[in-house]
């Protein structure tokens, strides 16, 4: 009896042994494909192409507070002051400052950190302004550049048709968001982005790609999307070595588009 037990388990051992590759196998298998369809997305489409179907609408619901930073978060916008930001220059950003949030200001250019970042865990609010006016790309338009090479659009795509790699949330001129989550205009909004720096040997070749994951209101829009290269407007240039850390931009884009509490926790 006790030889039949130990043949038993060591036949389920087995069994579940083979289960166990089975699914680890199949877990590959999924990540290869969702690899390769990133990269079939890409080429099936030519950038900012009228013609790509846009993603379906999802209402996120009502805006919430501010999200609290974690212990262990770098803070980059408090409420208070731009001291940690400067334009492409290295001067002052000239960029308003009031009532805990700030505000583009049209013709003044880009902001950037102070201090440079790599892969991160990046949370970010903004609201477009309101009234609305305008329509396209030409509406509540800005944009969050990590490295300051690869842009999340930030657009006021509430009822505002665009081209679908340039809507809210899009992986601009690479990848539409998975759905549109987009709050009405003057209502604040959030993205919550994990980016994966690229990788390059010593001698500038790539060794690994750009990745990254978005939240859109806490909308899944970005699943560990492969970047092609730095985002552009109407091209798609391919990768050029780099330094490991960047700063953080957000564009002037000739909106009032607001921004607050941004929170970065390196990873």
């Amino acid at each position: 009896m006790i030889v039949e037990r130990k043949n038993k388990y060591r036949k389920q051992a087995k069994i579940m042994t083979s289960i166990l590759g089975l699914l680890f196998i199949c877990a590959l298998t999924v990540i290869a494909i969702q690899q390769e369809n990133y990269q079939e997305i890409v080429a099936r489409w030519a950038v900012h192409d009228p013609n790509r179907p846009l993603p379906p609408v999802v209402n996120p619901g009502p805006p919430l507070p501010p999200v609290p930073a974690p212990s262990d978060a770098v803070i980059l916008f408090d409420g208070k002051d731009l001291s940690k930001w400067a334009d492409e220059k290295g001067a002052p950003t000239r960029w308003k400052v009031e009532n805990g949030y700030f505000e583009v200001v049209p013709g003044t250019g880009n902001i950037q950190t102070r201090t440079g970042f790599g892969s991160c865990q990046l949370h970010i609010e903004w609201a477009t302004p309101y009234p609305p006016k305008g329509s396209g790309q030409d509406r509540g338009n800005s944009g969050v550049f990590l490295m300051g090479l690869y842009e999340v659009q930030v657009l006021d795509s509430y009822e505002n048709k665009t081209y679908a790699d340039g809507m809210a949330g899009a992986i601009y001129g690479q990848y539409p968001p998975l759905v549109n989550a987009c709050r009405r205009p003057g209502e604040w909004q959030s993205y919550d982005i994990i980016f994966h720096a690229p990788k390059f040997d010593a001698d500038g070749k790539l060794l690994k790609p750009a990745r990254m994951t978005v939240l859109h209101n806490g909308i899944l829009i970005q699943e560990n999307a492969e970047l092609t290269g730095p985002t552009a407007h109407k091209a798609r240039p391919p990768y050029k070595a780099h330094a490991d850390k960047l700063p953080l931009m957000l564009q002037d884009h000739s909106h009032p588009v607001r921004f607050r509490n941004i929170w970065l926790r390196e990873l």
